[in-house]
């Protein structure tokens, strides 16, 4: 209970209490005037019925307005709960969204890095095939020259080498072992 209903409450056992104690006064016949007529009857009751007929309207407005209220507040929870269900399905339908987004950005980089990844490895195939193709014309290079050092070795005459140091052998193509790799 409230603090007003505790107060009214306690008007109403004073107000009860007076007219009990002084129920002889109350119901004393008096003159009344009514505004056009006069009639005999217990003021006392008369203000007692007035008050109580007060009181009862009051209580049946209360009623009414509180009635009214609780009916307003379960539409306003009703509309409240329809509000809050379309919010949880705008915000389903934008982590719907946002996962589409996320699933077409994700199978967009992976195209990105898949054509990259294709580009990089072609870059390193042409790469690799220059690098042979170099390598082959190196070994080529050093092949002639070998030759072309063959050749002048053997149209050179027979002379006597000048001084050879004691226990090196001068390189001929008799000396170099056919195993003999120049590529490595």
């Amino acid at each position: 209970m409230g603090a007003r209903s505790i107060i009214l409450f306690v008007i109403a056992l004073l107000i009860a209490a007076l007219a009990a104690l002084n129920w002889g006064t109350l119901s004393a016949p008096t003159v009344m005037s009514l505004g056009v007529t006069t009639v005999t009857a217990p003021l006392g009751l008369v203000m007692l019925g007035l008050t109580i007929l007060l009181a009862a309207f009051f209580l049946a407005y209360v009623l009414w307005l509180q009635g009214t209220v609780l009916l307003d507040a379960r539409r306003h929870t009703k509309e409240l709960q329809a509000q809050r269900e379309l919010a949880d399905r705008a915000e389903a339908s934008r982590f719907t969204e946002l996962r589409t987004f996320l699933e077409s950005q994700e199978s967009t980089l992976a195209a990105r890095t898949g054509e990259r990844h294709a580009a990089i490895l072609a870059r390193i195939e042409q790469l690799e095939t220059a690098l042979r193709q170099r390598a082959d014309q190196a070994d080529n290079t050093l092949a002639a020259h070998i030759g072309q050092l063959e050749d002048r070795l053997d149209r050179r005459p027979a002379a006597v080498p000048a001084a050879t140091p004691v226990g090196v052998t001068p390189l001929t193509a008799s000396t170099v072992p056919a195993s003999f790799d120049p590529r490595g």
